[in-house]
This record gives structure tokens, C-alpha cells and sequence, in this order.
């Protein structure tokens, strides 16, 4: 077990966790956390409680410090700053010919690094762009190319099962997900049905996919010619929740038979 809290970056992001140390810290508080970037500025989600280490990925990075008044007006700045960088690459970008959709800008807290993290449909040359960037910012930048999945995580939405998105709630990594799933679970593969905001195939596909498959077993496929009391017939259709399929025989009937 370890002792951990929750931390939020901003409203729409998820949640990562750090090992509070020694402070006394609760739900809603500001504070200074060390992350691989440096450090940054956030606030406690969810409080201090044990966690086990087997959900965690270890080691945890540690909470620096409770923020105090002069971390709060420097957020402020950072918050403000961020904003007017986004349109100044935006405008760099497009003076240069880049074709390039950035999605967001964000400082470390100290400003010792400036991030910018966009998506291209290909490769993008933009050392000359950092390099002006660097000239007007006098810190580290850096440009980060993510992919759709990425995107949808970092801006998040509604997924069309009403919900938040779930790679921007609680999925920390993104898991291969398959046609091969849809089809597991006889869905229409229908684009519109199975793929998410980010046009690609829902992460939920996932969810149920291996008890689909259990459920499965000693099922006939459709399409097979299955040996019935009544006689051999084509399977036409399979509900795997009662374990029974429905067989169309030589003579037009339809009947119902339960799996063994």
C-alpha cells in the first residue's frame, strides 16, 4: 500500500497521483507537485488515502509544497501568458507554412519550459519555428505531435453514450482496440456507431470483449449448418445471454435450440 493524492491539472484533465510526504493536505487544495516537465502547479482531487501499489506506477513523484500566495499569482501569469502564446505560434505557423492544429500551450510553473502540443497528418519540420519561439520566450521549447486519441484526451466531450469521454476521465493509457472486437460483439460496423470523437474505435469496445468471447464458447457461428432433433438447419441468429441460437430448417421453419 501506498499513501497517495490525487492531483487535476486543469478542469477537464485526468488525475495523477503523488506521494504527499509529510504535509497535511486535503480535497481542493493548491499545490506545487515535481513532475518529469519540473514543476507544476495543481490541485488536490482526490485526498490523501492508501492505494495499492499494484495501480500505481512507481515511483511516485512527490507534492514540493502547499502553493502559497506568490504560487497563486504566478499561475495567474502562467494561465494568461499560455493563452497569448497559442495565438502567437498559431500565427508563426501559419506565416510559415506549417500545416499544424495545436491544440494547447502550457509553462512550467517556474517557466523553465514551454510546451506546446498540436496534430499534423504527417511529419513536421518545425526547429526553425522553435528557434523563433525561443528568441521570444528566453525558455525551453518544445513541441509535442500527438495523435487523435491524444487529442480527444487532452480537450475532451460528451461520447455518444452520454458520458464524459473515458480517456479523459479515468483511462491513464490507451489499450490497442480491434475490428476484430466489434465483430466479437455483433455490432453494425457502422463508423458512426463504433468510433469515437477522435475517429477512431471506442475504447468501451474493450470492456466486454472478453466476456463475449466466454459467453461464445459452445456457441455455433451464423451461417453454420447445425444437426438439430428436427433435422439440419442454417444458425440465423444467436443470443449468448439465454445460450441459444435459432436454426432455419430445409422446410422454412424457424426454430429455437439451447446450447449444450
Amino acid at each position: 500500500m501506498h499513501k497517495v493524492v490525487g492531483v487535476v491539472f486543469n478542469e477537464n484533465n485526468n488525475i495523477y497521483y503523488f506521494e504527499p510526504g509529510d504535509l497535511k493536505l486535503s480535497k481542493g487544495q493548491k499545490v506545487i507537485v515535481e513532475t518529469e516537465r519540473g514543476l507544476q502547479y495543481g490541485s488536490i482531487k482526490i485526498g490523501p488515502y492508501q492505494e495499492k501499489d499494484e495501480n500505481l506506477m512507481l515511483p511516485l513523484k512527490k507534492v514540493v509544497r502547499i502553493s502559497n500566495q506568490e504560487d497563486d499569482l504566478q499561475h495567474k501569469k502562467n494561465v494568461k501568458e499560455e493563452q497569448k502564446a497559442l495565438k502567437s505560434i498559431i500565427e508563426l505557423a501559419k506565416q510559415m507554412n506549417l500545416n499544424m492544429h495545436f491544440i494547447n500551450a502550457s509553462f512550467t510553473h517556474n517557466r523553465s519550459q514551454l510546451l506546446f502540443k498540436f496534430v499534423a497528418d504527417e511529419r513536421v519540420d518545425f526547429r526553425e519555428l522553435a528557434k523563433k519561439l525561443a528568441q521570444v520566450y528566453k525558455t525551453r521549447i518544445e513541441l509535442r505531435q500527438i495523435g487523435v486519441r491524444d487529442k480527444a484526451k487532452e480537450v475532451g466531450g460528451i461520447g455518444p453514450c452520454g458520458r464524459f469521454l473515458c480517456c479523459n476521465s479515468f483511462l491513464r493509457e490507451f489499450t490497442s482496440v480491434s475490428i476484430n472486437m466489434a465483430k466479437n460483439q455483433y455490432l453494425a460496423l457502422n463508423p458512426t456507431k463504433i468510433n469515437g470523437l477522435c475517429g477512431r474505435l471506442l475504447c468501451c469496445l474493450n470492456y466486454e470483449d472478453e466476456t463475449y468471447t466466454e459467453l461464445k464458447k459452445g456457441m455455433p457461428e451464423i451461417g453454420y449448418v447445425v444437426k438439430t432433433p428436427q433435422g439440419n438447419g442454417k444458425v440465423i441468429a444467436i443470443n449468448l445471454f439465454k445460450k441459444t441460437y435459432q436454426v432455419e430448417l430445409s422446410d422454412n421453419e424457424i426454430i429455437e435450440v439451447l446450447a449444450k
